[in-house]
């Protein structure tokens, strides 16, 4: 007899997964990351975390590149992000 609620607990959603409390997942994982973050006006890469507390600022142009919220920081409108990759 299978029900709809029944979930494969040994192979869950990704989906699933990242609903869940960072503890509480299969394999434990933080929820923050580092990222490059592309100034709107030279253009340049600065490498920023993605929790960040204090104001990140373009180190050519002084334009600020994210702010602190609550959680996770803020970009500024117009800049882009890249996640970055595991070093292991």
């Amino acid at each position: 007899m299978v029900l709809q609620n029944d979930i494969d607990l040994l192979n869950p959603s990704i989906e699933l997964e990242k609903k869940k409390h960072k503890l509480k997942r299969l394999v434990q994982s933080p929820n923050s990351f580092f990222m490059d973050v592309k100034c709107v006006g030279h253009f340049n890469i600065t490498t920023v975390f993605s929790h960040s507390q204090t104001v990140v600022v373009c180190g050519n142009c002084l334009i600020i590149l994210c702010q602190p919220t609550s959680g996770r920081a803020r970009l500024t409108e117009g800049c882009s992000l890249r996640k970055k990759g595991d070093l292991i």
